[in-house]
């Protein structure tokens, strides 16, 4: 397969090349496009045929559910079977933006769509391509992260040709991604609302609008085998080619042990990185050193992290240590898929 690769510019040429990809995914196609958190790898949400052909170009497990993405708030009753007061309270804080809500569906959308779950995932992006993009191709769209299973998802359409060329009918290069970590992920199809992946959109944030909110316990935890109701859950995401491990503890302790650790795997041959913050750049030595920003801008800390994975397995990089982050606010996202990367791998110091 020849994948297009249209650069979005800006000017009239652009709904052209927007209402082709929506008329390849009209046919069953697929196409990556940019959202404001990652970019996605888009199939007609109601076809079950191009929810298999996502699964397939992935090589993503047929149980780990995709999101259907909308353009307009009222299309949600077309595929959720019970809009709950939760979901419309969320809906008027946090939409069009990066908030997925998890909604008992109807029978509309297929079961190669949802994993074969009961329900359903929706999302309205605000990102102005995707918006676009979802109406030119009939209002439904499905699209987890445009990355190879398991690898880093892409916030760049270089990193989705590196990964989908060859595999996928078109890419919509839109530049570099706003947000740079996936979706928050609220499940409030049940009694109590509850975070399945935390994202952009805080647990602090959540709480102001609907109250109380609960965590999943898998969010930082890599123990249970429970299928996933929600991406993200269940397998190994987000992660780079060589082995990641997460150094926690006091902060002097933390760079005392990174770098031995680093001089340890060097003497043995292996080639080391390390995802350091501006505040401790300096202090570390390895074949690859990169800042993710600063402690004090969790927002610049989400937009590098995706792109320093990616730089690695470029660099070829075979073990990388990391500092870890308090697991609150956007801090909480950010480790969660830390964790996922790592394999859940931690050295406490």
């Amino acid at each position: 397969m020849d994948t297009i690769y249209t650069v979005i510019k800006g000017d009239h040429t652009d709904e052209e090349q927007i209402r082709r990809a929506g008329d390849i995914l009209k046919a069953g196609g697929l196409v990556a496009f940019p959202t404001e958190t990652v970019y996605g790898l888009g199939g007609d949400a109601l076809n079950p045929d191009s929810s298999k052909k996502i699964y397939a170009a992935k090589g993503r497990p047929s149980d780990n559910p995709l999101i259907v993405h909308i353009c307009r708030w009222e299309d949600i009753y077309r595929v959720a079977e019970e809009v709950t007061e939760e979901a419309g309270r969320l809906a008027e804080a946090f939409w069009p933006g990066p908030l997925t809500m998890i909604l008992k569906k109807k029978d509309t959308v297929p079961a190669e769509t949802t994993g074969g779950l009961d329900t359903v995932a929706v999302r309205f992006p605000s990102h102005p391509v995707a918006r676009r993009l979802i109406e030119a191709a009939g209002g439904f769209v499905a699209a987890p992260s445009a990355n190879s299973s398991g690898k880093p998802s892409p916030t760049m359409a270089e990193y989705v040709a590196e990964d989908m060329n060859g595999r996928i009918d078109m890419i919509l290069d839109g530049g570099a991604v706003g947000i740079g970590l996936e979706s928050t992920i609220v499940d409030v199809s049940g009694h109590k609302p509850t975070i399945l992946r935390p994202g952009y959109v805080t647990q602090e944030m959540l709480e102001k609008v609907l109250g109380e909110v609960s965590v999943d316990r898998t969010i930082l935890d890599g123990s249970t085998a429970q299928r996933p109701k929600a991406p993200g859950m269940k397998y190994r995401h987000y992660a780079p080619k060589g082995e990641l491990s997460i150094v926690e503890g006091d902060p002097e302790a933390v760079v005392e042990r990174i770098n031995s650790l680093c001089a340890c795997a060097a003497a043995g041959g292996k080639k080391t990185g390390i995802i350091a913050t501006d505040e401790t750049f300096s202090r570390y030595k390895a074949a690859s050193v990169k800042s993710v920003g600063s402690r004090g801008d969790e927002e610049a800390i989400a937009r590098s992290l995706y792109r320093i994975l990616r730089e690695f397995d470029d660099e070829e990089i075979e073990v990388m240590y990391t500092e870890s982050f308090p697991a609150y606010g956007m801090g909480q996202a950010i480790m969660n898929r830390l964790l996922k990367a790592a394999g859940h791998r931690i050295i406490r110091v």
